[in-house]
């Protein structure tokens, strides 16, 4: 969110190219999916009767943070100039992006293909206990596609070290031809960009916020509708670009870290679902 969410000088984290590499695919009926696990475990392409719906690698979207679908994990959004507090101790993450960190440490990490059959695939990912996340943990993924529905389910557990975490996910989607989307409250920004609390009433967009929302988002396309439903209780929503719309669940707000942690004990997972539905 904010103004420096759009690719800047390379180098940066965030904004470093990153190539799909090996894709996998999985298939069921009229659904191909093509998965990059060593590009941030993220999906690279999800094509229905044809059509595909994400925005893909390429010249202008080859950054690590402007294609396909991505897992955000162990946070999702920035983080605060990458400083929180924890247990009392505070700590400071690389910033990737501008002054911020932002979308955890999974989308620029190999993924592990723990398992791969016709429709589904099932990843895993050893969190780094360093100076770009100094708990360690796992994450998996589990990516499922039925006819003419898509599932995806994402995970963090922490191990030997207590930690804060959040999850999510961050599709680029082809630009819609109309968006329906109806939270009950929008976190307000201050003049970085950043997510502050109290929430107050959706304000008109469009849109490069934070949402509190329990209703299923429709994306609308020339012959058909696209649902999108998760048990997330947050939702980013980013439309500001021509070409793409975000639409992020995520278990937490943007800045979690600083606004609302929640706090996984050693052996404690959290676990969120994503269903993209096509009408």
């Amino acid at each position: 969110m904010g103004p420096d969410r759009n690719p800047a000088e390379p180098g940066t984290g965030a904004t470093v190219p990153l190539a799909p590499g090996e894709l996998f695919t999985i298939a069921k009926g009229p659904l191909v999916v093509t998965v990059a696990p060593h590009a941030g475990g993220r999906i690279a392409q999800i094509i229905h009767r044809g059509d595909p719906l994400l925005v893909e690698y390429g010249p202008e979207t080859s950054t690590m943070i402007a294609w396909g679908s991505y897992p955000m994990v162990p946070w999702a959004g920035r983080v605060r100039e990458g400083r929180f507090d924890f247990q009392r101790n505070s700590y400071e993450l690389p910033l990737n992006l501008g002054e911020h960190a932002i979308h955890g440490v999974g989308f620029g990490l190999p993924w592990r293909v723990d398992r791969h059959e016709e429709d589904l695939i099932e990843l895993s990912l050893a969190l780094p206990d360093d100076e770009r996340w100094p708990f360690g943990g796992e994450a998996r993924q589990r990516i499922e596609a039925g006819s003419g529905w898509l599932k995806m389910r994402l995970s963090v557990r922490a191990l030997e070290k207590a930690m804060p975490a959040v999850v999510g996910w961050h599709p680029w989607f082809r630009k819609p031809e109309r968006l329906d989307f109806t939270p009950s409250k929008i976190y307000p920004r201050d003049g970085r960009g950043i997510a502050v609390t109290p929430c107050v009433d959706p304000t008109p967009g469009p849109w490069d916020d934070c949402f509190i929302n329990s209703d299923p988002v429709r994306l609308h396309y020339a012959g058909q509708s696209v649902r999108l439903l998760s048990d997330c209780s947050h939702w980013v929503v980013y439309d500001e670009t021509t070409y793409a719309t975000c639409v992020e669940p995520q278990s937490g707000p943007a800045d979690s870290f600083n606004i609302e942690q929640v706090v996984l004990q050693p052996g404690e997972a959290l676990e969120r679902h994503f269903l993209i539905e096509w009408d």
